[in-house]
């Protein structure tokens, strides 16, 4: 991750970087974009529709549709998101699977997440056979503290169960705190591989 996106790219094209792959860098103006998605999670769609601080939308969605090439829609469609963005680009449809041989299949669980929507992960949970005893959100990018994570251990020994979390959060905590902590890894199945492979061929 780097601070100065351009200083970030320059150096991995040093390193022999053939491609650059930008997380929320829609907005961003400083690095020329070959291609541009939309990643919309089905589950939440749009948000009430308003702009910050009113909702969670940085421009209006016709607006980040008109310079995007086409749509990722992630899970099953509850909001109707596919409706509000209708012909203006291509849907490429997705789920997010969690990874074979996770080992969590009828273990009794305490899962805490601080991401965009800590109840995808305890879906996932639930998909891989997880027994979810206790849930414990946080806000998005949290950044965990030493004491925060000895109460979730302590709790998670007390009443026997393995605490668990999401890659993106396990890399938040303190380095000396990460055993004993499982991770639930997931991949991103395309409903129809071909076509954002096709995407990716043209550039």
């Amino acid at each position: 991750m780097a601070g100065d996106r351009v200083a970030g790219a320059r150096a991995a094209i040093a390193a022999g970087a053939r491609a650059i792959v930008m997380d929320d860098g829609f907005q961003n103006p400083s690095l020329a974009k070959s291609l541009s998605l939309v990643v919309v999670d089905g589950g939440y769609g749009f948000g009430n529709g308003m702009l910050l601080p009113a909702g969670p939308l940085r421009e209006p969605v016709a607006e980040g549709l008109a310079h995007a090439r086409a749509a990722v829609l992630i899970g099953e469609d509850r909001t109707g998101a596919a409706t509000q963005i209708g012909n203006a680009l291509p849907i490429l449809r997705a789920q997010l699977t969690p990874v074979a041989g996770t080992g969590l299949s009828g273990r009794r669980v305490l899962a805490f997440a601080g991401i965009g929507r800590p109840e995808k992960f305890f879906d996932s949970l639930r998909e891989a056979g997880a027994e979810i005893v206790e849930s414990r959100p946080f806000p998005d990018h949290h950044p965990y503290s030493a004491g925060e994570v000895d109460a979730i251990l302590k709790r998670a020994g007390d009443a026997g169960l393995l605490p668990v979390t999401t890659r993106k959060d396990w890399v938040r905590l303190p380095h000396d705190r990460r055993d004993g902590i499982a991770v639930l890894d997931i991949t991103l199945t395309w409903q129809d591989a071909a076509v954002p492979a096709a995407l990716l061929a043209g550039l």
